[in-house]
C-alpha cells in the first residue's frame, strides 16, 4: 500500500501550562477550512503541570491529525517548537502560539498565497484580543510577492508565519534555547533567504492574546538577563546574510533601536550596579560601535543618538544617567538655532558633557501639522486653497509658507506659489500657532510663471515654514468633510489659442491632494464607458480593451475614438478603436472602423504594452480632431486633448505580464493611477541578476555543510569559540 502523501501544513504548538487558552487554539488548527487531511497538528507539552497533557490526549483522541508529545520542561518555546519541526511532514510549517488562535479560513488562504507567488514565508494578518499590540503597516493590503526592502514586513519578527519546509530544512533553521528573542534571529534567517515574502491582509488570520494570568513569556522573561543572547543573534544573523552597505542598514536600525535602544533605556539602570556595569553594559557598547554606522546614527531619533554616541565613547555613568531620566527628559522643549531645532536635553551644549549637536537635532523629525479647510473654484478659474500648517515646537510666527506644485515623473522645476497667513483661532499652545492658517490660489492659465500649467499630474505639497526652519510635506489627506474640499473637474482656458483644459482635484490612495490637468481625468463629455481590460490571449504584452459608446458618441462621431497611452515623458503611442454590433442585432465576428447603426455599438481596441519604452504609461480614450499619429507608433506628445476623453479604469482582476525584447526579460505592472482611479502601466526591464538569485534558490538542493552554522543559537552560529567569521551574502512591538 503506497504511504499517505504529506499534509500542506505542520502546525506546531508548543504548550507550557497553557490551560485554559489551549483548547481554543488547538481547536481552531482542526477548524480550518483547508481540511485535516491537509494538516497536522503538532502539540508539544512541555513538562507542563496544569492538565495541558490532558486536555491535548482528550483532544487527540477525536482527531488523528492531532499528535501530542510529552517532554520535560525546558523552560522556553524554542525547544518544544524545535520536536514539532523535527517530526513535521508538511509542505509548509505554521507555529502557533498556545496563547492564540487562528481565523477559520488563514491557512487555506495562506496556503493558496504561497503556491500561486512560488513565496517562502507568507504573513498572515495580525489581530489583537485584549488590547495586546499587532503590526499594522505591512498588513495595509494584500501583497503577493515582496521582500524586507520593499515592504514593512521586518517589523514583524515573531515567528507566527507560514514558512516553506524545505527553507528550513535547507537551512538548518532551528530555534536557540532563550526565553525571550528566540523568535527574531530565526524569522531574519527566513525572510533573508527565502525566494519572496506574501502578506495576506484582507482576512483576520491570526489572533493574538495575553493569558488570563498574564504569564505569557514576553512578559515574565522580560529581565535583560532572557534577552542577551537573542539581541546578539539578531545582529549577528542579519550580518551572516548581508554585506555592509545601505541594505544591512535598513535591517540593522530596526535593532539598533529595538533590540538595542529600547532595552537598554527601560532595563539597564533597573539592573544592580555590578550586574549593569560588568554584565550588561559591555554587550550594549560592544553592539553599538560594531554595528551602529554612521549611517544608521543619522537616521534613529535623537535619545537613541545620544545613548549610542555615549555608548561609542565609553561614557558609562552618562549612559546610566540618560537611561535613568529618559521618560523625564523626554517632555523637555526645544531650541531653534540658525533654522535648526535641538532636544533641549541637560547634555545639549553642555561644556562638560561634551556631546555634538547632532546628537540632539530633531529639525527632520519634529511633526509637520496640517489640515485642509476649504478647496473651491472661484468664477475666474482660480482653484483657491484654505488651511493651516505648523511645525510642531516652532511658533508660527509670520510664517512664510508656500505651496509647492511638482509633476509626477518629470525633472522640470518645480512651480512654487505664495500664500497668504491668516489667524487660525483654535490651535493649541494658547495662540502659539495663531498665525499658521493661509490661503492659496492656484490659476491653471498662469501658474507656471505666468504660463498654463502642463498637461499631466501635479502632486501639491506645503512649504511650512516658521522662524527661518522649513519643511516640507504632502498636502491634504487631512482635511474638512463634505463638498468643502471635494470641487469637480473644471474647464479652465489655458494658452494663447483659447483651447479649454479640463483640471480635476483629486485625492490620492494615501489620501493627498492633486491636479489633473488635461490627462486621465473624469472629462466632462466622456465619449463611451469602458467596460473590460483584459491581456489577449496567447499574445503576451497585448492588452485588449472594450467598452460601448454614448448615444451621442455613437451618432457618428465614433470613428474618431482611439486608445491613448502616454508616458511621463511625454510620448504617446494610439492604437484605434473597432466596432462590433451587439449581440442583440445581427450576429457578425467581423469588426470595423466604424460605429455601427442602430443599438450603441461595443467597441475593442488593442495596445501592444509590449512595446511601450520604460516608464510609467497613463491610458485614455479620446475622440479628438488632432492630427492622427500611426497606429501603434510612438510619438512625441504634441497637442492638447480635447475635453471629449474617458479613463480606462483599473479592473481588479488585471495582473501584470512579461515578454522578452531582443532577448531581455521585460514586465508591465498595472497600477491605479489618478483620480478615476485610472489604469496606468509601470513598464521596465526585468532585473536579471535578481531573478537570476530566486531562480537559483528555488531550485538548488541543500547544503549540509552550511547546516551548522546556521543552527541558530549554536556555539558555533553566535560566534563563540570555535567560530568561523561566516559573513554572507513607524515602529511597532516585534510579533
Amino acid at each position: 500500500m503506497p504511504p499517505a502523501p504529506p499534509p500542506r501544513v505542520s502546525v506546531i504548538v508548543p504548550a507550557y501550562n497553557a490551560m485554559p487558552e489551549l483548547t481554543r487554539a488547538i481547536t481552531s488548527a482542526m477548524d480550518q477550512t483547508l481540511g485535516l487531511d491537509q494538516i497536522e497538528i503538532i502539540a508539544v507539552n512541555d513538562g507542563s503541570t496544569d492538565g495541558t497533557g490532558a486536555e491535548l490526549e482528550r483532544l487527540a483522541h477525536g482527531c488523528p491529525a492531532l499528535r501530542v508529545v510529552h517532554q520535560e520542561n525546558s523552560g522556553c518555546a524554542g525547544r518544544p517548537r524545535n520536536t514539532g519541526l523535527d517530526l513535521a511532514r508538511g509542505d509548509f510549517a505554521f507555529f502557533l502560539d498556545s496563547d492564540d488562535y487562528l481565523g477559520p479560513d488563514a491557512l487555506r488562504r495562506m496556503v493558496a498565497m504561497a503556491d500561486e507567488n512560488g513565496t517562502d514565508v507568507v504573513l498572515g494578518k495580525i489581530a489583537s484580543v485584549g488590547g495586546r499590540a499587532v503590526p499594522r503597516a505591512v498588513f495595509s493590503h494584500n501583497q503577493p510577492r515582496t521582500d524586507v526592502f520593499s515592504s514593512a514586513a521586518y517589523l514583524t519578527l515573531g515567528p507566527w508565519k507560514l514558512f516553506r519546509r524545505s527553507l528550513i530544512e535547507r537551512l538548518g533553521l532551528r530555534f536557540p534555547p532563550y526565553r525571550n528573542c528566540e523568535d527574531k534571529p530565526f524569522t531574519v534567517a527566513a525572510y533573508l533567504n527565502a525566494s519572496g515574502i506574501s502578506v495576506v491582509a484582507d482576512y483576520d488570520c491570526y489572533y493574538v492574546r495575553y493569558r488570563e494570568d498574564r504569564s505569557n513569556l514576553t512578559l515574565v522573561a522580560g529581565d535583560l538577563v532572557h534577552r542577551m543572547d537573542g539581541i546578539g543573534l539578531c545582529f549577528e544573523t542579519v550580518a551572516r546574510y548581508l554585506e555592509p552597505g545601505p541594505r544591512r542598514d535598513r535591517l540593522m536600525r530596526r535593532h539598533v533601536e529595538w533590540e538595542l535602544c529600547g532595552p537598554l533605556r527601560g532595563l539597564l539602570w533597573r539592573e544592580s550596579e555590578e550586574d549593569a556595569r560588568e554584565r550588561f553594559y559591555p554587550r550594549f557598547r560592544h553592539w553599538a560601535r560594531t554595528w551602529a554606522t554612521d549611517a544608521i546614527c543619522r537616521q534613529i531619533d535623537a535619545p537613541d543618538r545620544l545613548l549610542v554616541h555615549l555608548l561609542r565613547a565609553d561614557r558609562f555613568e552618562d549612559v546610566m544617567t540618560v537611561a535613568r531620566n529618559a521618560k523625564e527628559d523626554a517632555r523637555r522643549g526645544h531650541v531653534v538655532d540658525k533654522g535648526r531645532v535641538y532636544w533641549a536635553h541637560p547634555f545639549f551644549r553642555d561644556s562638560a558633557a561634551a556631546v555634538p549637536d547632532e546628537c540632539f537635532d530633531v529639525t527632520d523629525r519634529l511633526p509637520v501639522r496640517h489640515r485642509l479647510e476649504g478647496a473651491r473654484w472661484r468664477e475666474d478659474g482660480v482653484l483657491e486653497l484654505t488651511g493651516h500648517a505648523y511645525i510642531e515646537h516652532v511658533a508660527a510666527l509670520r510664517p512664510g509658507t508656500e505651496l509647492v506644485l511638482r509633476r509626477y515623473q518629470s525633472d522640470r522645476p518645480e512651480v512654487r506659489l505664495p500664500t497668504t497667513p491668516r489667524p487660525a483661532p483654535g490651535l493649541p499652545e494658547d495662540g502659539r500657532y495663531e498665525m499658521a492658517g493661509f490661503t492659496a490660489e492656484i490659476d491653471p492659465a498662469t501658474a507656471d510663471g505666468g504660463a498654463p500649467l502642463e498637461r499631466g499630474l501635479w502632486n501639491i505639497y506645503l512649504d511650512v515654514r516658521a522662524q527661518g526652519v522649513s519643511r516640507t510635506v504632502r498636502f491634504g489627506n487631512d482635511r474638512e468633510g463634505g463638498e468643502a474640499t471635494h470641487p469637480r473637474p473644471r474647464r479652465v482656458v489655458t494658452g494663447p489659442e483659447g483651447r479649454a483644459t479640463v483640471v480635476t482635484p483629486y485625492f490620492t490612495p494615501y489620501g493627498n491632494l492633486s491636479l489633473d490637468v488635461g490627462q486621465v481625468a473624469h472629462h466632462l463629455d466622456a465619449p463611451c464607458q469602458v467596460t473590460g481590460a483584459a491581456w489577449r490571449p496567447g499574445r503576451r504584452g497585448v492588452l485588449v480593451v472594450s467598452g460601448r459608446l454614448t448615444r451621442d458618441a455613437a451618432g457618428g462621431e465614433g470613428a474618431g475614438l482611439r486608445l491613448r497611452a502616454e508616458s511621463g515623458a511625454g510620448a504617446v503611442r494610439e492604437a484605434r478603436a473597432r466596432y462590433v454590433a451587439p449581440a442583440s442585432d445581427t450576429p457578425s465576428d467581423t469588426p470595423s472602423d466604424t460605429p455601427c447603426d442602430g443599438d450603441t455599438p461595443d467597441f475593442t481596441v488593442r495596445l501592444p504594452v509590449r512595446r511601450l519604452s520604460k516608464g510609467l504609461w497613463t491610458l485614455t480614450l479620446t475622440m479628438d480632431g488632432e492630427e492622427e499619429t500611426m497606429d501603434g507608433e510612438e510619438g512625441d506628445g504634441g497637442g492638447d486633448l480635447d475635453a471629449r476623453a474617458a479613463v480606462v479604469p483599473r479592473f481588479g482582476s488585471l495582473t501584470g505580464t512579461r515578454w522578452l525584447r531582443f532577448g531581455r526579460p521585460y514586465y508591465a505592472k498595472p497600477l491605479a493611477w489618478g483620480p478615476a482611479p485610472a489604469l496606468a502601466f509601470e513598464v521596465a526591464p526585468v532585473k536579471v541578476a535578481t531573478a537570476v538569485r530566486r531562480r537559483l534558490r528555488r531550485l538548488r538542493p541543500s547544503r549540509p555543510r552550511f547546516r551548522s552554522g546556521l543552527r541558530l543559537g549554536s556555539r558555533r552560529g553566535r560566534g563563540g569559540r570555535g567560530a568561523s567569521p561566516a559573513r554572507g551574502r513607524g515602529r511597532v512591538p516585534a510579533g
